[in-house]
């Protein structure tokens, strides 16, 4: 539920900076102190800085956004880390793409080397 609330307030929120991130997940701790907003965008490593920058200066009305729509005792305190589990996804399907394209490449070579010895 905080993904949704989270993710639908920074639709709300009209900031350029913000237009390509996407909210992950959300890692709550049990007594509803703190969570961990983990989220991706376009702009990739080079803008986390402004990013997490970014979202920071939002953070107070997220967490008013939060206590409006689930009425709970406690509003938990938000941080914000890009979501390395995709990065690493994205790695592994570009390391995969690239040797797929080698193999191509090199069957290619070899299907040319046997044309010309014939």
């Amino acid at each position: 539920m905080l993904r949704e609330i989270i993710g639908d307030e920074l639709t709300r929120i009209d900031d350029e900076r913000l237009e390509f991130v996407t909210v992950t997940s959300v890692d709550v701790d049990a007594e509803m102190n703190r969570a961990i907003v983990y989220y991706d965008s376009l702009a990739g490593v080079e803008g986390d800085e402004e990013i997490q920058a970014v979202l920071g200066e939002y953070r107070p009305r997220m967490q008013a956004s939060i206590n409006r729509q689930m009425h709970a005792r406690k509003t938990p305190i938000l941080s914000f880390k890009p979501d390395e589990v995709i990065r690493a996804a994205e790695r592994i399907e570009q390391v995969l793409r690239e040797n797929k394209e080698r193999l191509a490449r090199l069957n290619d070579e070899d299907s040319d080397l046997d044309q010309s010895d014939a």
